[in-house]
């Protein structure tokens, strides 16, 4: 009995190694077998979780363009550190007014304020977040984003923006690139070049909202932990700008990275229970929802008074 227990397990996470189940479906999927009681015993499931984090996280730094990304920040500088910025100050401010676990409103605020399930991944190892904050937190930020997905077009097209104009509301409102990408291209090719080299351009801030998030939720007790896998996210960066030829290479790198990204997805789903769940009530949705309205809100106003 027990070994047909751990060949669901197992199955799983074989199924996200293919590309038939995403992020979303692999956190459903692993918080279905953690459910079900089919987590086999003496996996170190947090352990492995938060290695293969880190090594997701550096592999996705091959599939930033260097240049492209700076070029984009230089030109919409304010804008970014301004959304950025505001978006991680409001919802510290909002979380401790609301009494919400302090790290997974960070990990929440984050994800609005950069690229949803890949600065959450980047954050969590900083803070030694755990399985269930980060669970929430990524569960939050992917309902938000399947919603967003079908809404940003939709308010697009009634408020009739313009290609740019749209594409950079995306870029900055919307959390994963994922859902950024799917949204522009929605709206149009040049919403989607727009869209996509500003994402990728808020995605080099992972770097220092990281050290800085190490630094705040330091341990009295304990020196600053660095999360060194940042520095190598940024060598990834360094070496495909200066090694272009290598493109094909890096662009695999890139895929399976992703793809582990998924199955830390699944594990961190196999560490959260429904007695959890309930543990955290209803104030990280709630939470989510109302830094992303003011993000969305505070950031289409800003670009209707200040066209592009």
């Amino acid at each position: 009995m027990m070994k047909i227990k751990n060949l669901f397990f197992w199955l799983g996470l074989i199924l996200c190694v293919t590309p038939a189940i995403n992020s979303p479906m692999a956190l459903i999927l692993g918080f279905l077998i953690t459910s079900f009681g089919l987590v086999p015993q003496g996996i170190a499931v947090t352990k492995i979780t938060k290695k293969l984090l880190a090594y997701s996280i550096v592999g996705l730094g091959f599939g930033i363009p260097l240049q492209q990304a700076l070029s984009v920040t230089a030109h919409g500088i304010g804008l970014v550190m301004t959304t950025i910025i505001g978006t991680l100050l409001i919802g510290t401010v909002i979380a401790s007014w609301i009494g919400l676990d302090k790290k997974t409103g960070h990990l929440i605020a984050s994800g609005t304020a950069i690229c949803g399930g890949s600065a959450i991944a980047a954050v969590a190892p900083a803070i030694d977040a755990k399985d269930e904050q980060i669970g929430v937190a990524l569960g939050t930020v992917f309902v938000l984003n399947s919603v967003a997905l079908f809404l940003f077009p939709m308010i697009g097209h009634a408020l009739q923006l313009d290609q740019q104009t749209f594409g950079t509301w995306a870029a900055i409102a919307i959390h994963d690139t994922s859902s950024v990408v799917g949204a522009a291209s929605a709206y149009g090719a040049d919403a989607l070049k727009t869209a996509t080299t500003l994402k990728l351009a808020r995605a080099l801030w992972i770097v220092p909202v990281a050290f800085v998030s190490a630094w705040l939720f330091r341990s009295h007790t304990k020196k600053v932990t660095i999360p060194y896998f940042i520095l190598f996210y940024c060598v990834a960066i360094a070496i495909t700008a200066l090694f272009p030829q290598g493109h094909r290479i890096y662009h695999l790198v890139f895929i399976l990275s992703k793809q582990a990204l998924v199955v830390c997805l699944y594990l961190i789903g196999c560490g959260i229970s429904i007695q959890r769940l309930k543990q955290s009530g209803p104030r990280p949705f709630l939470f989510g929802v109302t830094l992303w309205i003011l993000i969305s809100c505070t950031s289409l106003s800003w670009l209707l008074t200040h066209p592009l």
